[in-house]
């Protein structure tokens, strides 16, 4: 890291940028930074949150970046058509990735801990930060999703914690490939599926994720995890299952209920048995538990001090986050974006009564394509006979998608093949209309998608408009 050099973060609000601009501007680097979703007026109390940090924000129309003694700082999903880099690039401010550089931090921490898999990992990764910070050990925290537990009044956006302590915990992701940066001490792995690589692909990346940490955890119900364990040493993995007796960590007796589950977990080496009481709901949620638990263990605690810290885990902002009620129908927000988080989440909310009234916006088109499939068929085979999908046209704030082949549409009409009932609309706000214009007392919306902080306003708008209609309606 550069002491001498600001840090200018381009798309600043990101769910991946945010945290690690915080991270930096904690360890005493100066942040600035610029966001298209600024500039449209979008989401304006992050920004608020921001400015009141004390980091500066800028348009993205280059103005921000003065000189070489800047490093601009990117996602993925920034191109080098936006003023912001062509202004870097014509006056020699050097350019990384956001991966590049959290990769720089997290490797140089004395001991750190990377939460990987296609699903689950924002929240495990919560999970683990909330079990090490009530052990006192005051990690550091990457995480790509608010971490309620961490929320204060000056703080509403805790996606990131600065810690005084040795270990450095952050989620990596795949999706991109930038998992290949990382080096931890302790790598987690939940699960292996098709999501924005093939899974080929992705079965290397997470091989050598694994081969270059000291420990692993690895999920024993994943198909594709247990294959990826075989000719790892029995020493070097902690493994967990909510089915394998065969498993270091094995859960049983799980109690579902709609705010929560309970379960009971025993550690095959000691015998020891214990039960835990999560706040969030679903056999998912019950998986994540358990990574978090091993992963606790893998960092010297006793089961029994990780199981209570993790029953005062409140969760992830946009993870089966209960928005509100109004006229006896409940508004519920979720990141869902692929088959398997939409399915855990359909399963979850099916165990218990009430018709899903679901609102699914793609997060892009590329995906939206490559996960044509595997969402028809998600959804025709989870969706109940009385649920409706709703869908949107995949959120789209600029930059250079040219392949749109594959739209809701396309989605909605297989539905519709396999004998489920859903809707497609150009706009979002038709959707929230029709939403509003069904729902009756018992019913569940459920807002679903990625990459779009303003999800999370609509859900409350919906809330808000349900409150407003006629007694009866």
């Amino acid at each position: 890291m550069n002491q001498n050099k600001q840090y200018f973060f381009c798309g600043i609000g990101g769910s991946g940028m945010l945290p690690l601009a915080l991270i930096l501007q904690g360890q005493g680097l100066a942040v600035a930074g610029s966001d298209r979703m600024l500039d449209q007026g979008r989401t304006a109390q992050k920004f608020d949150f921001l400015r009141a940090r004390g980091i500066p924000l800028h348009p993205q129309d280059g103005s921000g970046i003065t000189g070489p003694e800047q490093v601009l700082v990117t996602s993925a999903a920034v191109e080098d058509s936006v003023p912001d880099v062509r202004a870097a690039k014509r006056l020699g401010a050097p350019v990384m990735r956001r991966a590049e550089l959290l990769a720089e931090i997290f490797n140089a921490a004395p001991r750190s801990l990377a939460v990987g898999g296609t699903s689950g990992k924002s929240t495990a990764t919560g999970m683990i930060g909330w079990i090490l910070q009530q052990a006192g050990l005051e990690p550091t925290i990457m995480n790509g999703a608010v971490m309620k537990n961490f929320i204060t009044d000056d703080t509403p956006f805790a996606s990131a914690v600065v810690g005084k302590g040795e270990l450095f915990v952050s989620e990596v992701d795949e999706s991109d490939g930038s998992i290949a940066l990382y080096a931890p001490r302790i790598a987690v792995l939940n699960n292996v599926s098709l999501d924005h690589k093939s899974l080929e692909e992705l079965r290397v990346l997470f091989r050598d994720f694994l081969a270059k940490a000291e420990t692993v955890v690895l999920n024993l119900d994943d198909a594709e995890t247990t294959a990826l364990a075989i000719g790892i040493p029995a020493d070097k993995a902690i493994t967990f299952s909510l089915s394998d007796p065969a498993a270091d960590l094995v859960a049983d007796k799980l109690t579902p209920a709609p705010e929560g589950i309970t379960f009971t977990v025993t550690e095959a080496q000691t015998g020891a048995a214990v039960e835990v009481r999560l706040q969030v709901p679903g056999r998912h949620n019950a998986a994540n538990a358990l990574a978090a638990l091993a992963a606790a263990r893998a960092c010297g605690l006793s089961l029994e001090a990780a199981a209570a810290a993790l029953s005062g885990f409140t969760g992830l902002r946009r993870r089966l986050e209960l928005v509100g009620q109004a006229q006896g129908v409940t508004v519920i927000d979720d990141f869902a974006h692929n088959p398997d988080k939409i399915e855990a989440t359909l399963a979850t909310l099916h165990a218990f009564p009430g018709r899903l009234l679901v609102l699914f916006q793609p997060h892009g088109f590329g995906p939206l394509r490559k996960m044509k499939d595997g969402f028809i068929a998600c959804f025709a085979q989870n969706l109940g006979a009385d649920d409706l999908l709703v869908m949107p046209d995949p959120v789209y704030y600029g930059g250079t998608v040219t392949d749109r082949s594959v739209t809701s549409k396309d989605i909605v009409a297989g539905v519709l093949s396999g004998g489920r009932q859903a809707e497609a609309f150009a706009e979002r706000a038709a959707c929230g209309d029709r939403l509003v214009e069904l729902a009756r007392p018992g019913d569940r919306i459920v807002i679903m998608g990625a990459r779009d902080d303003t999800l999370a306003l609509f859900a409350t708008e919906l809330v808000e408009r349900l409150g407003r209609r006629p007694e009866g309606n």
